[in-house]
């Protein structure tokens, strides 16, 4: 498991496995957020059966798949509002983490520079310049 931290109570991963739960019990996640859709992958890993291990390990469990057509202002806003409805610590995860990565920037754009944004996903490893021009229009929105 690859957990990469955009924030201090915003983490995102490539796709989890039943396995890894446990260690994000241990890591205090307290919210697990699927962005991937059920399409993508085998049914052992499709949100049904990870939804299950997160529930049983005591922990919140939200499907939000995400594609390029997808990536909607209104499913921006409602990633915002699962994660800030978290009592702790959120994962999302996705195939690579950049779509948990794109969202998240998004959701910080009118709140947030361009810059400080890009900064922090740059840090966990995802490069997104590609969507500075959109962040700076939503910044100034």
């Amino acid at each position: 498991m690859d957990l990469r931290s955009l924030s201090p109570d915003y983490a995102v991963s490539p796709q989890i496995s039943v396995e890894d739960v446990p260690a994000l019990s241990r890591a205090g996640i307290k919210l697990v957020i699927c962005n991937r859709p059920d399409s993508e992958v085998p049914p052992s890993h499709q949100a049904e059966a990870i939804g299950a291990a997160v529930r049983a390990a005591g922990l919140r469990f939200e499907v939000l798949p995400l594609t390029h057509q997808t990536m909607t202002p209104e499913n921006v806003a409602l990633q915002m509002e699962l994660a800030g409805g978290a009592d702790g610590p959120v994962l999302a995860y996705c195939a690579s983490g950049t779509r948990c990565s794109v969202v998240w920037a998004l959701g910080q754009a009118a709140s947030r520079d361009a810059d400080a944004i890009l900064a922090d996903v740059a840090a966990a490893g995802y490069q997104l310049e590609g969507l500075r021009r959109t962040l700076e229009q939503l910044h100034r929105g």
